[in-house]
């Protein structure tokens, strides 16, 4: 709980981060927490393919037009002069580099004169906990992309470029940022199904042996869910703005295969919303199961104050010793040969006949014989 809370913490100062207040529109101010920054190329089509590390981001001023798609990607923003260089580069409009380099931005499809800017977010890495920014550019002939850190989950889009299977190779720009897209949106299904399994488990945890562990992983995941809802809620709008929009960047054929985007949009958001109702119901039900063990706790300790009341009340009243031989009367048990056998067989009679009336009326753990509600009706 104490690292969740640190993560929480850094989340929210990342957050506040940003260009100073005042600053003119399209200051690139990185965040303190940027990853180093590395370029990757890739330039492919029907019949070439050609990857390639860039150690300088000069060095792509001589890669436009030398094949039919080029993919820049970035990895890592703590160098702004290489962001800078690329935006120039490529006609990137300076307020939509700004967005790049403050990695709170929502899901989002803009357009600018040349280019279009979207905007989403991938779905954690394992030993991960907070989804990273993915902003691409689209240009005809060209698609470039910028990720927080390095790590993703393009690697079978990578890989399908690599080996020219399917049709990724004959198609254009527009194809490989519904490839990115469509990836990316796939990622999320493994981490849900992750946590589905999880609450499953604590489903029964929560309803058999009620801790406070189990409710913190149960906050935990309704956290996650939440972070997962407001990437994948816009991401949903987003894809639905490309499909709509008669746009020349995305073209007819490719806008095709975004249906099928927007239709696990559709089910992400379902999952998460159907996870977030069963994370209330567990929640529910660790308050009902607690309130039920200490109700249970309280039942077994005022059947044990029951029965001692009445033992109690006999051995406080021989308790008082009045003197016999003052008088007959002031009990005259105390001289009596049986006197003390015949009062504590009367206590443990007394609270015999107490345990099985309770135990008749249904009040232990599996008592046998009616409970007191079928008694009552």
């Amino acid at each position: 709980m104490a690292r969740q809370y640190r993560q929480k913490r850094a989340r929210r100062r990342a957050f506040r981060r940003g260009a100073p207040p005042g600053a003119p529109p399209g200051t690139l101010t990185p965040a303190a927490n940027a990853s180093p920054t590395s370029i990757r190329v890739m330039a492919y089509g029907p019949e070439a393919f050609e990857e390639r590390s860039v150690v300088s981001a000069g060095d792509l001023s001589g890669w436009r037009g030398r094949a039919h798609v080029l993919w820049v990607d970035v990895a890592g923003l703590a160098d702004v002069a290489a962001v800078r260089t690329i935006g120039e580069l490529f006609g990137i409009h300076p307020l939509a580099l700004e967005d790049v380099l403050h990695t709170h931005q929502r899901p989002k499809v803009d357009d600018y004169d040349g280019h279009r800017f979207i905007v989403l977010r991938m779905a954690p890495l394992p030993g991960e906990d907070d989804t990273d920014q993915l902003s691409m550019f689209l240009a005809p002939g060209v698609l470039v992309t910028f990720q927080e850190r390095p790590g993703d989950c393009l690697d079978p889009v990578r890989a399908a470029i690599r080996s020219g299977r399917d049709r990724i190779r004959t198609g254009d720009a527009d194809y490989l940022a519904y490839a990115i897209i469509d990836a990316a949106i796939d990622a999320y299904f493994p981490v849900l199904e992750t946590l589905g399994e999880e609450l499953d488990g604590l489903e029964d945890a929560v309803m058999f042996a009620p801790r406070r562990a189990s409710l913190a992983r149960v906050y935990d995941i309704k956290r996650r869910l939440l972070m997962f809802r407001r990437a994948v809620w816009p991401l949903r709008d987003a894809v639905g703005r490309l499909l709509r929009e008669s746009e020349a960047a995305i073209g007819v054929e490719t806008r095709i295969f975004l249906r099928d985007c927007y239709d696990h949009t559709v089910q992400i958001m379902d999952f998460i919303e159907t996870y977030r109702e069963i994370c209330a119901n567990l929640m529910d039900v660790y308050l009902s199961s607690v309130s039920n063990r200490l109700n249970e706790i309280m039942k077994v300790l005022t059947i044990i104050t029951t029965v001692f009341i009445p033992l109690s009340f006999i051995a406080g009243i021989y308790g008082m010793n009045f003197n016999t031989e003052k008088s007959p009367y002031n009990m005259p048990e105390l001289n009596w040969a049986w006197g003390y056998p015949a009062v504590m067989s009367l206590m443990a009679l007394i609270a015999a006949g107490q345990l099985l009336l309770f135990w008749r009326r249904g009040w232990f753990s599996g008592g046998g014989g009616e409970s007191g509600a079928d008694r009552d009706s």
